[in-house]
């Protein structure tokens, strides 16, 4: 999985669509969704062709995760990344885009608006999350 994720990471600091770069290694883009969910696992040449068309080495795909010998368990437990999925998304594609497109202080404003937001939601969802491991629906 984490391999995966670190291809749609790489793919998406270096402005690629998932349709351009299985354009230029070959293959679907329904293909390299697989591949950057896990839901098919990448092939070593196949990880060294997506390396050779974003320009970076190959070991990029690899950082972070636990070297040889090491177990990972304290990587383990952190929380699944999904802020990649949304931004390698349409639409934080297209938020990203707009927002880049204000000035550095209405960018700021927006910022510090959303995070707002955000602070009025989690105390409900936290509740909401509880309620289900409570009820054995969640």
């Amino acid at each position: 999985m984490r391999v995966g994720r670190r291809i749609a990471t790489v793919r998406v600091q270096s402005d690629v669509s998932q349709a351009q770069l299985a354009r230029s290694i070959g293959i679907t883009f329904q293909q390299l969704q697989k591949y950057e969910t896990a839901r098919n696992r990448v092939s070593a040449s196949m990880l060294y062709e997506i390396g050779r068309s974003l320009g970076v080495p190959v070991s990029r795909f690899f950082e972070g995760l636990p070297e040889n010998g090491e177990s990972g368990h304290e990587s383990s437990h952190l929380p699944v990344d999904e802020r990649i999925g949304f931004i390698a998304s349409a639409e934080g594609r297209r938020l990203i885009e707009r927002l880049v497109r204000l000035p550095p202080r209405v960018r700021a404003r927006v910022s510090a608006l959303i995070a707002a937001i955000g602070e009025e939601f989690t105390p409900q969802c936290d509740e909401d999350q509880a309620d289900r491991r409570r009820t054995g629906t969640g």
